[in-house]
């Protein structure tokens, strides 16, 4: 039996007209007119002088929508300490206006990166403002003083950083109340871990003995962005992290491991998350 043949008609060549309203492809790597800006060409465009009112409140707009999820990852992860979500959320986004405002594009950096380390301090600093006047008792308001220089004495004295109960020691009280003035001293506003306790450069900083892992771990909060980095860095500071926070070991578990000073443990653990904040903000 014969196949009867099908013929499908010729189509015309294009004229040249109808060829400028196709679409072409562009070349791998080229722009085109259907890519979604970057936040750093927005920034860049709101940099610029003489930029209309309207224009100017459309890209800040934009900018922060891109950027609300981000802000919300940075909440939620305060939420365990009982404010309630609104009110970190709106911290988040002040952090993120801030952001926005102080964002120099002309430097080349990620705006990411440097988003969400402005949002999590601004998250730090309404806890700071407010659990430092309302939630943190007075007596241990007033013991933050004595325990700074106490902590400058002793370390001089002892030619290392004190323990916990060496200081509760020393202040005639429970080891129970050392660390709740600890506690208290690391909510105090104006006071940052990493300055020295005392007149001298080499004091001792309140952050050696006061851990601030929780803070710290801010920086781990775009896993994504930082994956990359945490790669990089030289294998024992590399398997501490995580073992810290993938694996959910203690200090003291760790220095067993690598026999080593818990204190050893911590000070590698707060370089390495220096490190990472720094390349982060960077981008």
């Amino acid at each position: 039996m014969r196949m009867r043949q099908v013929v499908h008609p010729r189509r015309a060549s294009p004229s040249r007209e109808d060829n400028e309203g196709i679409c072409q492809m562009p070349a791998e790597g080229q722009a085109t007119s259907f890519d979604t800006p970057t936040a750093e060409e927005l920034l860049t465009e709101l940099a610029r002088e003489g930029l209309p009112a309207e224009r100017r409140d459309r890209l800040r707009e934009t900018i922060v929508e891109m950027h609300l999820p981000m802000a919300r990852d940075v909440a939620r992860r305060y939420l365990h300490r009982g404010e309630p979500m609104e009110d970190l959320l709106q911290a988040a986004y002040v952090g993120l206006m801030k952001a926005i405002n102080g964002f120099d594009p002309e430097l080349g950096h990620a705006f990411r990166g440097y988003a969400m380390v402005t949002m999590t301090g601004e998250v730090k600093r309404h806890f700071r403002d407010r659990t430092w006047a309302v939630r943190v008792p007075r007596l241990y308001q007033e013991r933050r003083a004595e325990l700074n220089r106490l902590v400058a004495e002793m370390t001089q004295e002892l030619g290392r950083f004190p323990t916990v109960a060496e200081l509760a020691k020393r202040m005639n009280i429970s080891e129970e109340d050392m660390l709740l003035t600890m506690d208290a001293s690391a909510a105090y506003s104006t006071l940052s871990l990493d300055a020295p306790i005392g007149a001298d450069d080499d004091a001792a900083a309140l952050g050696d003995v006061i851990p601030d892992e929780d803070d710290a771990l801010d920086i781990l909060v775009d896993r994504e962005a930082v994956k990359p980095l945490i790669d990089h860095l030289p294998q024992r500071e590399k398997n501490i992290l995580l073992l810290r926070f993938y694996g959910n070991l203690t200090q003291a578990e760790i220095a067993a491991e690598f026999d080593i000073s818990q204190m050893h443990v911590s000070r590698i653990l707060r370089k390495t998350l220096d490190l990472l904040r720094t390349e982060l903000v960077a981008g």
